[in-house]
């Protein structure tokens, strides 16, 4: 679907379009916007809300080099990138063009096309790992597509932020081909070729390919699996403590697995968590939910130790206070670290369910708490289509009608899920008048 049905006399780059942009962008929060777009205007009232002042709407780097690798392994707009490259990638390469791919939030995962543009392009941050949303960063055609769910093009000083009025784009989103919610965005940034008409029907040609191929690879992935060789996973080789959604944590360290008791799991993440070490006092404390003295925790650690000492000598604590070796990462505070930094697509990833869920020990009480809400209310907030379905599937959701309403809200009206998630709502409702 195109975002105009008549086309504007001299293109979105025309220079009397352009002027009034202009003018009315610098009148931006003292009168309502006049003398532009429809599209724009909303788009700019909706941008005032986050920034006031749009000369601070500038594009933040939301991904380090290393997560943005993780993530992009596991989203489902890497299976169709080679379709993208060759459509629009591999033609734009000498057409002063770049292309970018984007996640439903809007944040770049990939940018791609010709070098010194890319370059120029890293001035206003239009780089991988960016957030390009309309909450980040004002109205632009992969923020404002994400946001009205349809094909857009911003052209020049049609954009909200001052450092993109140099640029114009054409963006389209792209849908889940089963679920139609939204996977994320294809964008086209350059200049006056960025929002040629030819431009936009070339971009919803290639997310047409693209989806199609989704559709074709999920067909594909039903059929008999062949028998493959087996190879090394990330979680052997990933060092860390596994605490979330089992009882019992799992330290892997190099090419190493133990899976530790349910107490020395509790004993072990407080370690992990308190770098500078802990005293017995402290444990008993942290650790057991009754009174306990400090000689039954000091018991404990030895037995402790000696478990590891046959198994991960390396991970063998101290004492004096009690405290680890070396660093030992844990999924439940990485969890709520990407929370902190907004990244709750990567939390949610990770997130396997609560921490140690059966634990009465009051620090991991408090935890597994802090992690579960936190997850839930960023989740909901955020209100993406493909996040609120993810995370109804963790069992600490079945029975959370708030967020089975949530879902129902946020999905398209076509959605072939949404028969499903109404009988999941009725069921719930049924069994609460039961109560």
């Amino acid at each position: 679907m195109t975002q105009q049905q008549l086309p504007i006399p001299g293109g979105l780059t025309s220079r009397s379009l352009q002027q009034c942009a202009h003018r009315a962008h610098e009148r931006l929060g003292s009168a309502p916007p006049s003398g532009v777009r429809t599209l724009v205007g909303e788009s700019w009232l909706r941008s005032l809300k986050h920034f006031p002042d749009p000369d601070a709407a500038q594009a933040p780097l939301f991904y380090s080099d290393e997560e943005l690798d993780a993530y992009r392994r596991g989203h489902p707009l890497a299976a169709v990138l080679p379709i993208i490259r060759k459509l629009l990638v591999q033609p734009s390469a000498d057409s002063g063009l770049l292309v970018a791919v984007g996640d439903a939030n809007g944040r770049l995962l990939w940018v791609e096309g010709d070098r010194d543009l890319r370059r120029r392009a890293e001035g206003m941050m239009f780089v991988a790992g960016s957030d390009w949303s309309e909450a980040a960063v004002g109205t632009s055609a992969p923020g404002t597509a994400l946001a009205l769910g349809r094909s857009v093009q911003i052209a020049g000083a049609e954009h909200f932020s001052p450092q993109a009025h140099h640029w114009s784009c054409t963006a389209v989103p792209v849908h889940d081909p089963d679920s139609g919610m939204v996977l994320g965005v294809v964008d086209i940034t350059g200049t006056d070729d960025a929002v040629a008409v030819h431009t936009l029907s070339l971009v919803e040609a290639t997310v047409a390919a693209a989806e199609a191929h989704l559709s074709l690879h999920r067909l594909q992935d039903q059929q008999p699996a062949r028998k493959l060789p087996a190879t090394k996973t990330n979680a052997v080789d990933r060092e860390g403590l596994q605490i979330l959604g089992q009882d019992r944590g799992v330290v892997h360290l190099g090419r190493k697995s133990v899976e530790l008791s349910a107490r020395h799991a509790e004993l072990i993440t407080l370690l992990a968590l308190h770098p500078a070490g802990l005293s017995a006092e402290q444990l008993a404390v942290m650790a057991y939910p009754e009174h306990v003295s400090v000689t039954t925790v000091r018991a404990e650690m030895l037995r402790l130790r000696r478990a590891l000492s046959s198994h991960l000598p390396s991970l063998v604590p101290r004492s004096r206070p009690y405290r680890l070796p070396r660093e030992l990462p844990v999924d439940a505070s990485q969890v709520l670290d990407y929370l902190q930094r907004g990244a709750h697509r990567m939390a949610l990833n990770l997130y396997r369910g609560p921490v140690l869920p059966r634990s009465e020990a009051p620090f991991i009480v408090r935890l597994r708490t802090e992690v579960s809400s936190l997850l839930r209310e960023a989740v909901l907030t955020d209100g993406a289509v493909d996040a609120v379905l993810q995370y109804l599937q963790l069992p600490e959701a079945a029975d959370d009608a708030e967020a089975w309403t949530a879902a129902l809200k946020v999905l398209p009206p076509r959605s072939p899920r949404r028969a499903s998630v109404v009988a999941h709502i009725e069921r719930l409702e049924a069994e609460l008048s039961l109560s």
